[in-house]
C-alpha cells in the first residue's frame, strides 16, 4: 500500500510549466515533481470538457462509455470508480476542491469531500462559498464569468480585458489559497500508508483573475507568446465557434495581459503545491508517495489566434501535462513520449497500491511501457473525434468536409488540412477505419444493478 496524492489543475495547457519547455513562468514546485519523476510528453484527455474529462479520469472510461458528455451530465453511482476501489481496499479517500460533478455531491467514492466549485448550481452549494459568504465576500470576477444572470450585467472592463481582470478577493480569500490550505490540513493529519488525497484547482481556468500581489508578478511585455500564434483567426475555426470572448477580437497586448494573470494563477497554485510538498517532507512521506499531477484539459492561449477553448480539438485543448512520481523504490525517473490518456491515471494509481483495475476501465497503467498506437478523443456527444498518432491526426466529424487531417511533423501548428491530399488518402482512410472500429464496437460496458444497489 502506498499514500496517493492526485493533483488536477482545471484548463492548464501543457506547455505551460517550466518542466514542459516554458522559460517564462515560475514553476519551480511542479517542476521538482517532475524532476523526481516521469514527465509524459504526449499526454491527452479524452474530452476537452471538464465534466467529461472528469467522469473518465474517475471511471477510466471513455465518455461514450460513461455517457457523461457535458458540464451538466451525471454518471450512474453504479460505475466504478479508482477512489471508490481504494477505499473498498481500506484507504481513507479524500478530495478537496472542484469535482464539477452533477449533483455536486455525486458519491463517486470519497469518504470526505471539501468542495470549492465554480458554476451553477454547485457554487451555491460548496464549502468555499460558504465560508466567502460568512465573511460577507463576493469573488465578482468569477461571477462575471461563470453566473449567466450576471455575465449579462459584467462591466466593459470584463469583456475588453477578456476575463482578466485582478480578483476582488484578498490572497488569503483566493480559491486558490483556501483549496491549498485545506489541502495542507489534510495532508498533516495522514497516518499510515492507505490514504488518498485528491487536490482539485478552480485555477487556472477562466476568469484569469490572480489575486494582489500576484497579479504584479509578470510583465505582459517580457512575455513571448506561445507556439502556434497568427496574426487573424482561421475562417474555420471562426465557423466552428465565433468564442466565449470574440476570438477576432483579439490582439497581441490583450494576449499578454492575459498570459500574464494565467501564469500568476499557475505560479500560485505551484505556491501551494510547494507548500504541501513542505509538509510531505517534513513528515518524511514525500519519497514513498504516489504523486500524479495533471489537468482535465487545455487552453488555446492564442494557438490560431484563439483563447479558451470550443473549438476543433487542436492539440493545445486536449494535450494536458502529466507528471507521475513513483515511490522511490520504483527508481522511474525522465521523459516518456508514450501515447497517455488521462484513463490511464486511474489504473496506474491502482497498480502502485496494488489493486488490480475493475473489469470496465478502458485505461492501462502507465507503470508499464503503453504500445498504445492511438489516443482518441470525444467531443459534442459523439458527433466529434480526434484519433491521433505520434505524427498524424484526424478530426473526424458527421461530413467529410468538416473533416481536417494533419501531419504534424511538418506542421506542429496544425494549419494545414491535408484530409483531401491524395498522398495522405491511404493514412486518412487507415484512420478513419481504426475509428469506426473504436466508435460501433467498444460500447458502454453492462451494469448491474443488484436488489441493494451497491456497486460491484
Amino acid at each position: 500500500m502506498v499514500n496517493v496524492l492526485f493533483i488536477l489543475t482545471d484548463q492548464l495547457r501543457a506547455d505551460c510549466l517550466g518542466a514542459f519547455g516554458n522559460t517564462d513562468i515560475d514553476s519551480k514546485n511542479i517542476d521538482s515533481i517532475a524532476e523526481d519523476g516521469v514527465r509524459f510528453t504526449n499526454s491527452f484527455c479524452t474530452s476537452p470538457v471538464c465534466t467529461p474529462s472528469r467522469y473518465s479520469i474517475l471511471t477510466s472510461m471513455y465518455p461514450h462509455q460513461h455517457q457523461g458528455y457535458t458540464n451538466d451530465s451525471s454518471i450512474p453511482y453504479t460505475y466504478m470508480t479508482f477512489p471508490e476501489i481504494l477505499k473498498s481496499h481500506g484507504y481513507d479517500t479524500e478530495v478537496i476542491g472542484k469535482m464539477h460533478t452533477n449533483p455536486s455531491d455525486l458519491n463517486v467514492g470519497y469518504t470526505k469531500v471539501t468542495l470549492a466549485e465554480q458554476t451553477e448550481p454547485g457554487r451555491y452549494e460548496d464549502d468555499y462559498h460558504k465560508v466567502l459568504q460568512s465573511k460577507g465576500l463576493t469573488d465578482r470576477i468569477d461571477e462575471y464569468d461563470q453566473v449567466l444572470k450576471i455575465r449579462e450585467r459584467a462591466p466593459e472592463s470584463y469583456w475588453n480585458s477578456f476575463g482578466a481582470m485582478e480578483s476582488t478577493l484578498s490572497e488569503q480569500d483566493h480559491s486558490t489559497n483556501w483549496i491549498g490550505d485545506q489541502a495542507i490540513d489534510a495532508v498533516r493529519q495522514w497516518k499510515g500508508d492507505k490514504n488518498l488525497l485528491t487536490l482539485s484547482f478552480i485555477k487556472p481556468h477562466h476568469p484569469f483573475d490572480p489575486p494582489y500581489p500576484w497579479s504584479t508578478m509578470y510583465n505582459p511585455e517580457k512575455l513571448q507568446l506561445l507556439p502556434g500564434w497568427i496574426e487573424t483567426t482561421m475562417d474555420r475555426d471562426l465557423d466552428y465557434h465565433e468564442g466565449y470572448f470574440p476570438h477576432d477580437l483579439l490582439t497581441v497586448d490583450k494576449l499578454k495581459q492575459v498570459m500574464a494573470y494565467y501564469y500568476a494563477n499557475i505560479s500560485f497554485i505551484d505556491y501551494k503545491i510547494g507548500q504541501i510538498i513542505g509538509i510531505l517532507k517534513e513528515k518524511k512521506l514525500y519519497d514513498d508517495t504516489l504523486i500524479v499531477f495533471s489537468s482535465d484539459h487545455g487552453e488555446f492561449m492564442g494557438h490560431h489566434h484563439m483563447l479558451l477553448k470550443s473549438n476543433h480539438m487542436y492539440d493545445p485543448i486536449v494535450k494536458v501535462p502529466l507528471i507521475i512520481k513513483y515511490p522511490i523504490s520504483y527508481n522511474r525517473l525522465g521523459t516518456s513520449d508514450e501515447l497517455a490518456n488521462n484513463i490511464d491515471i486511474g489504473p496506474t494509481i491502482l497498480e502502485i497500491a496494488g489493486i488490480d483495475k475493475h473489469r470496465d476501465m478502458a485505461g492501462n497503467s502507465l507503470l508499464s511501457k503503453s504500445d498504445r498506437e492511438f489516443v482518441i478523443t470525444e467531443d459534442n456527444r459523439g458527433s466529434a473525434y480526434m484519433i491521433r498518432s505520434k505524427r498524424y491526426k484526424l478530426l473526424s466529424y458527421n461530413t467529410e468536409d468538416e473533416s481536417l487531417f494533419f501531419d504534424l511533423e511538418t506542421d506542429p501548428y496544425e494549419f494545414e488540412n491535408l484530409y483531401f491530399d491524395e498522398s495522405y488518402k491511404d493514412t486518412v482512410v487507415y484512420f478513419e477505419k481504426v475509428l469506426a472500429r473504436f466508435v460501433l464496437f467498444d460500447h458502454p460496458a453492462p451494469i448491474y444493478q443488484p436488489p441493494n444497489k451497491e456497486k460491484i
